[in-house]
């Protein structure tokens, strides 16, 4: 039988909408942050993917300025950030509270957790 699953305050399994806080990378992480008010699981989630995210957009679009070594560098981050986000979806999607080493301490303080 399977355990039955959290509610959240938008009325959405929290399994999805963790997983929703990822789709988007850093945006939905703000906008499931803003939106999700008691569920700890979604409210963490969703901060580590502001966390992880934000700073990873922001590197490939610095980075993406400098010719030759810049877009070597920025096409490297890009192919990690994309096997870490398909990555946290899958965690999150499991039920599971997948701790990265910065962003997770971070996720951990505003989620309350």
């Amino acid at each position: 039988m399977e355990a039955p699953k959290t509610k959240t305050t938008l009325g959405i399994d929290e399994n999805i909408e963790a997983l929703l806080c990822y789709v988007l990378g850093w945006v939905t992480g703000i906008v499931f942050l803003a939106l999700e008010k008691e569920n700890k699981f979604v409210r963490f989630h969703a901060a580590q993917s502001m966390a992880a995210f934000l700073p990873l957009f922001v590197a490939v679009i610095i980075l993406g300025v400098i010719p030759f070594v810049g877009w070597f560098l920025s096409l490297i981050i890009s192919l990690l950030t994309l096997l870490l986000w398909l990555f946290l979806m899958f965690k999150a999607f499991k039920g599971e509270k997948y701790k990265l080493p910065i962003a997770g301490d971070f996720a951990e303080k505003q989620s309350g957790i």
